[in-house]
């Protein structure tokens, strides 16, 4: 089982993902020791928010952790088998393993505003 993290500078992981072409690719197969193997650093037009094509890089991955993602990415990864774990985890391997035992930590929103939202 393989996970994609979000992470723009490839230490955290980093929000927007329908915009991000940074991603840590991580094995599950020993639950215990998440290990990464990847790295990907994709062209810009490969980011979700603009993707049209077919095939894509993250295809084969069963999750994808981010720390804030849209409803309309949620869709779009659900039909290509991926789910999407939006989390408040910086530490990229931490956030996988928080993911593999079921739990997420919730993403700080004070003082952060979305799309035009307004932040409590």
């Amino acid at each position: 089982m393989k996970i994609a993290v979000t992470s723009q500078n490839f230490r955290t992981v980093t929000a927007h993902a329908g915009r991000a072409r940074r991603f840590l690719i991580f094995d599950i197969a020993c639950p215990c020791s998440p290990r990464e193997v990847d790295r990907l650093d994709l062209p810009a037009d490969m980011a979700f928010h603009d993707f049209r094509g077919s095939a894509h890089p993250l295809d084969g991955v069963d999750a994808l952790i981010t720390g804030s993602a849209g409803e309309g990415l949620q869709a779009r990864l659900l039909q290509r088998g991926i789910e999407l774990v939006v989390s408040g985890e910086p530490d990229p391997r931490q956030a996988v393993a928080d993911y593999i035992r079921g739990f997420t930590r919730p993403p700080a929103t004070r003082g952060h505003t979305h799309h035009g939202e307004r932040s409590a």
